[in-house]
């Protein structure tokens, strides 16, 4: 089976005051037209669909056309909300858009329920806030760590009842992971840190959350955003990652996403600059 794991696509987003939804749609018509090149058979979204829970008019038009593009491409894709995302407004109409290939999840609905495509099983977990789901998990601790801990309880105990590769989509801050400046905290103080090895038993974990893109360990990965969204990154080659899945194990590739405006830092005197 072949697989594209990308995240934090943060529709609508600006980059100092400049808005990016041109230099996104444009990704959208790559990730298409990868789609289609390569057989692709699921694309995995692991959260921030949009930048902000009210997302506007046009952003809400640019993600219904990808989501319809890229099903026509004969993909299902697989979204998760993340920490910028509303889970309820992602999540509207959910069970129907399934019907058509398209599968979101936003809730703890359906957490121990994969989706079995071509043989894998793929376990969405959407971005989990310790204190509106640590009750219903049975957990008291108020930290992500805890929280989804609990939650990759539930999933693993499913997973081990099935004789096939299992995917795990999160949107987490896992620790080991490097932050850019375009992230937005998910708490402070430190209890938003995930230890790895809440993900030990599957084959891959498809992260989202960190716009680097980057490998915590072997089998847990971020994917990053596809453009970038901060100084920070000038120097990332943005990506999504390509996997063939097969009984062997999983083989990644970075596939680089479009460059819509090259960034570069410069430094030195003013008047030397200008």
């Amino acid at each position: 089976m072949r697989v594209i794991h990308t995240s934090d696509w943060h529709l609508g987003r600006s980059f100092h005051q400049v808005g990016l939804l041109d230099a996104q749609v444009r990704f959208i018509d790559f990730l298409v037209d990868l789609v289609r090149a390569e057989g692709v058979q699921a694309v995995l979204v692991s959260g921030d669909i949009y930048d902000r829970a009210l997302p506007s008019p046009d952003t809400v038009t640019v993600l219904a056309d990808a989501l319809t593009r890229l099903v026509d491409a004969g993909a299902h894709v697989v979204l998760t909300s993340g920490n910028h995302d509303s889970a309820i407004r992602l999540g509207f109409a959910s069970e129907l858009l399934a019907r058509a290939g398209v599968h979101i999840r936003s809730s703890l609905s359906g957490l121990g329920t994969p989706l079995l495509l071509d043989g894998v099983a793929v376990y969405p977990v959407p971005y989990l806030e310790p204190a509106v789901v640590g009750p219903a998990l049975g957990v008291s601790e108020r930290s992500h760590a805890a929280v989804l801990r609990a939650a990759m309880d539930v999933v693993r105990d499913d997973l081990g009842h099935r004789d096939v590769p299992g995917i795990v989509m999160a949107h987490a801050f896992v620790a080991g992971g490097t932050t850019t400046e375009s992230e937005r905290e998910i708490t402070v103080g430190g209890v938003n840190v995930v230890p790895a090895d809440v993900f030990d038993g599957f084959g891959y974990a498809a992260l989202g959350h960190l716009h680097r893109p980057q490998w915590v360990r072997e089998d847990v990965a971020y994917s990053g955003s596809p453009l970038a969204m901060s100084f920070s990154e000038a120097d990332q080659v943005k990506s999504v990652s390509l996997m063939d899945v097969g009984p062997r194990g999983i083989v990644v590739e970075a596939i680089p996403t479009p460059v819509h405006r090259r960034l570069a830092v410069l430094r030195g005197d003013l008047a030397d600059l200008l």
